[in-house]
């Protein structure tokens, strides 16, 4: 039986397509899109998906823009840092929109996982600060156990969306034996392997504490793939009572009508009414329904439903063209992919 944790990472890669670069994974993908790229007359047509975000979403735009246009009961409490910004004025900001420490602080223009930090005091916070060399969004640290990422889209023309997949995340953890520091029960865990250099300095002031017996420690709690999360298939959540419940998130906001919600809820139960719902993050575009990625799909699967999505995307851009959005020019497009990718490291 093959053991993936045993085996050398280079070869749970290759047989695990979840693990593979987002680039290997989508390029079987590259024919599909140019049928529809042929169909839109336009390289670029995803680019007209959503109207209230630049470039319909894809590379570089501000979340905290993004996030002024959801009403603020589906909000954490949230500060906008700009570069620079005197601490003092910091500390202001913070104390105004009442968060406190523990906080999650993450760049204003990211993806992945980038640069996503849990911070515990005001220390980490400045020396944060100090080390990131753009805007930054500070948000209260929402401590419910449920963590989504629910794809939504919506033509033009109707007054009704649909959800095209719920992910459910796991986060990262080890159960202690008790003589086992953390750093040993991570290298015991395949996910942690992948992001071993990372998690060692996100948690090293436990890196060399010993968990208990039975003790179940979790490592990391930003619900990112690339950092050990869990993605799980939680289509079956999907009902007309919770399209609803996200009809009514969406629809106030003027020109959106495909993405995700990365978002924390208290309980199913609260899920379904709408109720302590704490959206993190709204994605455009390059949204993806990560329910694919579940250790149990296929990769036939994973394609199929993918393909959906973009089939999805091409029509809402189709019908926004019809009504005179223009997608955004190829050279414009490449040239904010390529500062995007500079600046986040992720290529």
């Amino acid at each position: 039986m093959f053991s993936t944790l045993r085996s050398p990472l280079w070869l749970v890669k290759l047989v695990n397509y979840e693990y593979w670069t987002w680039w290997v994974f989508f390029l079987p993908l590259t024919p599909y899109w140019l049928y529809l790229a042929l169909r839109n007359r336009s390289l670029t047509y995803f680019t007209a998906v959503n109207t209230c975000i630049p470039d319909g979403g894809v590379f570089g735009e501000s979340k905290n823009d993004i996030l002024a246009q959801i009403s603020p009961q589906f909000l954490p409490a949230g500060a906008f840092i700009p570069q620079g910004e005197a601490w003092k004025t910091v500390e202001e900001k913070l104390k105004k929109a009442g968060i406190l420490y523990p906080l999650i602080v993450k760049p204003d223009v990211g993806g992945r996982g980038f640069r996503v930090h849990k911070i515990d005091d005001a220390d980490q916070l400045q020396r944060y600060l100090k080390e990131t060399p753009q805007p930054v969004i500070i948000q209260e640290y929402v401590d419910y156990e449920l963590e989504f990422g629910v794809m939504y889209a919506r033509l033009p023309e109707e007054s009704k969306g649909k959800i095209t997949s719920i992910t459910q995340k796991e986060f990262l953890s080890v159960v202690g034996d008790g003589h086992s520091t953390v750093g040993q029960l991570l290298t015991q865990n395949t996910r942690a392997r992948f992001a071993m250099q990372e998690l060692q300095q996100r948690v090293k002031d436990e890196w060399n504490n010993v968990v208990s017996k039975g003790q179940r420690r979790y490592i990391q709690p930003i619900g990112n793939h690339c950092l050990g999360t869990k993605f799980l298939n939680a289509n079956h959540l999907i009902n007309q009572r919770l399209e609803s419940i996200f009809d009514q998130i969406a629809l106030p906001i003027e020109g959106f009508y495909y993405g995700r919600f990365d978002l924390k809820v208290s309980n199913l139960e609260d899920f379904y009414a709408g109720r302590n719902i704490k959206i993190m993050e709204l994605n455009g575009a390059t949204s993806e329904p990560g329910h694919v990625y579940d250790p149990t799909y296929t990769l036939w699967k994973a394609y199929r439903d993918i393909m959906h999505n973009m089939r999805i995307v091409a029509d809402i851009s189709a019908a926004n063209i019809r009504l005179g959005v223009k997608p955004t020019p190829l050279g414009k497009l490449l040239q904010t992919s390529r500062d995007f990718f500079a600046m986040s490291g992720q290529l």
